[in-house]
């Protein structure tokens, strides 16, 4: 019976564990502690917008210039360079 009531716990204790992981995930997902901060290379998703439920337009900043790339799951596309702002002088 002792080992029946180990095997309890430490089952108990890895669903826990595997909780209070999932759980945390879930918050840093909604806080936005998940997702990457721009600026800390040469690329970054500046911002994303879901078509439907299998294909996103994502426009990236690579180097300074902007881009917007389709993905599906049939591939991904590069739709186009953003032209870049002219500078005031």
């Amino acid at each position: 019976m002792n080992g029946l009531l180990d095997w309890a716990q430490a089952l108990g204790a890895l669903a826990l564990v595997l909780g209070l992981a999932g759980l945390l995930a879930r918050l840093a997902r909604r806080t936005g502690l998940a997702q990457r901060q721009a600026g800390h290379g040469r690329m970054a998703v500046e911002s994303t917008l879901a078509l439907d439920a299998r294909r996103r337009l994502l426009m990236l900043r690579i180097d300074g210039r902007e881009c917007v790339v389709l993905t599906a799951p049939g591939g991904d596309t590069l739709l186009g360079w953003l032209p870049q702002p002219e500078k005031q002088p």
